[in-house]
């Protein structure tokens, strides 16, 4: 049985003391609870100048200072009041509502727990004014507002006992103004500790202010962003893989201007890198989504730090599809013109900085170049005779019997054609020295340059307009397959080779009865298995990209994962890890001693492949040397 004398008290309207405070437990979490609220009431005012000050963490002094339009005098008694907002009057504007604040909580609440003093200036008045404990008095002070907030929670210490450390208290408070200053880089902001200053933001463009608050590391590694569809617009910076981290901490996602974490968003940007992050690494991006107040709900938690959409479902596919898009973008065309997406079987693409013409169909056959022809490809009806590819264009790497390949020099022009009185010859003019290619290099029509020589077996050394090139060949060969067939797949087109002589192997029951019971996912896939006995299975055709693979490997890897997860979420949940796992089986294998003109051919196909400047783990596939950055390694100059 109860007996706690409360349940049997009677309804009772509670003190507006008391009501103010349990608001506070809402609104005044902590003390970057108070930075917050204030600096947006300092934004909706418009200020261009804020100044934020702090004293052990926040919790014995708050003070902020704007040069926005201030509060009149007779209205700074409603300032302080619960409820009491300039800022809606009305149902429908609080459906379109698009200030910072509107609630009109944030001042009372502060006020309730902690000693607040307002001091203000409007443009047109002859002094300040300030309220303190209720009374409004004239004081001095220039055009704004300071809200100065000293010893937080001194009249409910048990609120105050539950506080971190000064330096736990502080660091949330200096990352709200980071998160503040992000999404507003028309505004300056300073912030001081203790008396010691901390940071300065003057106003800049977006680009300054975001690499100086997120680092050089995500400034050297982000691609921009702006995109619109309908009443959506999204814009801001994403970083690439090599700028995420290990904890979520350098995100930045801003609807019209507030900051939010939203699992809808955020979400939809890691479903976006889902495809070039591994699994357990952080992408960095900052981030802004505008689009019409009445679409989206900010009134759904008490530090409107949520959001609700009208349709979400919208939302979320214009997200991720922006973010996808940037992050399409090849790096080693950041120099020139991006290209178009490429399809496996789309046919012929031009660059569109005016080089070579790219056949879609020897995508089919780049893994030709780096292997012997299996002896078990069929010579007829594979890639080339079922996909409608012509030879109104030139391969310029011809494929040789003895797999390697011969390079066109005309396919180049300048790049490789040796003086008039050289007397070298057209062969020997693929390995031209590095000054007479460099001397014939245009700015960035190739990107990645020309190749110069192979490092261990590793690595691709080539020469560009900028300086030399690295490339690990193997991750970048590999994203290069995994991307043609993804496009392949999508456009349910597989290229299909037959195997002359079908290849087969052991298999156990489960095996056969996953051919059996799955011919439509792995007919999808550009498989074509069958039992031949209760413990064999053939494969009598691969994907065409694929087809200088060990066929069993490939096989069994796929059998795995039909099995394990069914033929429906290969296809769509489990498609791209699969397709990952078959790239890796066929791209260039270290210590595979590779020609030039096959040097060549990979650097070219990179150009002409999304997402090639990482692979599908996330790392970089190749970097850029600068010739300033080896002058400094070599102290040239100094």
């Amino acid at each position: 049985m109860n007996s706690n004398p409360a349940t049997h008290r009677p309804i009772q309207a509670l003190p507006d003391n008391l009501i103010s405070q349990i608001a506070a437990g809402e609104v005044v979490e902590r003390p970057s609870a108070v930075v917050k609220e204030v600096l947006e009431n300092a934004l909706d005012a418009g200020a261009s100048n804020v100044v934020i000050r702090l004293e052990e963490g926040g919790v014995k002094r708050i003070a902020i200072t704007d040069n926005g339009r201030g509060i009149p005098p007779d209205q700074l008694t409603l300032a302080v009041a619960r409820h009491a907002t300039s800022k809606i009057a009305s149902l429908d504007e609080l459906e379109h509502v698009a200030t910072l604040g509107f609630r009109g909580e944030a001042l009372a609440s502060i006020a309730s727990v902690s000693l607040l003093t307002l001091t203000t200036r409007t443009v047109d008045a002859p002094h300040a004014w300030q309220i303190e404990n209720g009374k409004v008095s004239p004081a001095s002070g220039a055009q704004g507002t300071t809200v100065d907030v000293q010893d937080l929670y001194y009249n409910t210490p048990a609120r105050r006992k539950f506080l971190k450390s000064e330096q736990t208290e502080f660091g949330h408070c200096a990352e709200i103004v980071r998160r503040i200053a992000l999404a507003r880089p028309d505004v300056s902001f300073s912030l001081s500790h203790n008396g010691k200053a901390v940071d300065h933001w003057n106003v800049s463009a977006i680009d300054k202010r975001s690499a100086q608050i997120l680092g050089e590391a995500f400034s050297n590694a982000r691609l921009s962003l702006d995109e619109s569809a309908g009443p959506l617009r999204i814009h801001g910076f994403v970083g690439l893989p090599t700028a995420s981290k290990a904890r979520a901490d350098a995100q930045f996602f801003y609807v019209n201007g507030r900051f939010v974490r939203d699992k809808l968003l955020t979400h939809a940007v890691r479903a976006a890198y889902q495809d070039v992050l591994h699994g357990d690494r952080y992408p960095s991006y900052v981030l802004g989504l505008d689009l019409d107040p009445a679409l989206v709900d900010v009134n759904v938690h008490p530090s409107k730090i949520e959001v609700r959409f009208r349709d979400s479902r919208s939302v979320h596919q214009f997200v991720f599809h922006a973010v996808s898009r940037a992050l399409a973008q090849t790096s080693a065309t950041a120099f020139g013109t991006v290209p178009g997406p490429m399809s496996a079987v789309s046919g012929i693409a031009a660059p569109a900085n005016g080089g070579t013409p790219w056949i879609a169909g020897e995508q089919t056959t780049f893994a030709a170049q780096f292997a012997n022809p299996s002896p078990y490809a069929g010579g007829g009806g594979g890639a080339s005779s079922g996909s409608g590819y012509g030879n109104a264009y030139q391969n310029p790497y011809r494929p040789q019997p003895n797999g390697g390949v011969t390079q066109s020099m005309e396919s180049y022009g300048a790049f490789f054609r040796p003086n008039a009185n050289s007397g070298v010859n057209e062969t020997s003019a693929s390995y031209a020295p590095a000054n007479q290619v460099a001397n014939s290099l245009p700015d960035d029509d190739y990107p990645l340059g020309f190749a110069l020589a192979q490092l261990h077996g590793v690595y691709v050394l080539a020469q560009n307009s900028k300086g030399l090139v690295l490339v690990d060949m193997h991750a970048a060969h590999e994203r290069i397959l995994y991307e043609q067939l993804k496009n392949a797949l999508d456009e349910n087109s597989m290229p299909v080779q037959p195997m002359l002589i079908p290849i087969t192997f052991f298999a156990d029951a489960v095996e056969v009865g996953t051919v059996e019971e799955h011919q439509d996912t792995l007919k999808a896939l550009g498989f074509d298995m069958a039992a031949i006995s209760p413990t064999t299975l053939a494969v009598r055709a691969v994907p065409a990209l694929l087809k200088n693979a060990d066929a069993q490997s490939l096989a069994r890897d796929v059998l795995r994962e039909v099995r394990e997860f069914g033929g429906s979420r290969v296809l769509i949940d489990r498609r791209n890890e699969l397709l990952g796992t078959l790239a890796c089986h066929t791209a260039v294998r270290a210590n595979r001693s590779l020609t030039v003109p096959e040097m060549n051919a990979l650097l070219r196909q990179m150009e002409h492949t999304e997402r090639s400047d990482q692979c599908n783990h996330g790392r970089p596939t190749w970097v850029q040397l600068g010739l300033n950055d080896l002058d400094k390694m070599f102290l040239r100059g100094q």
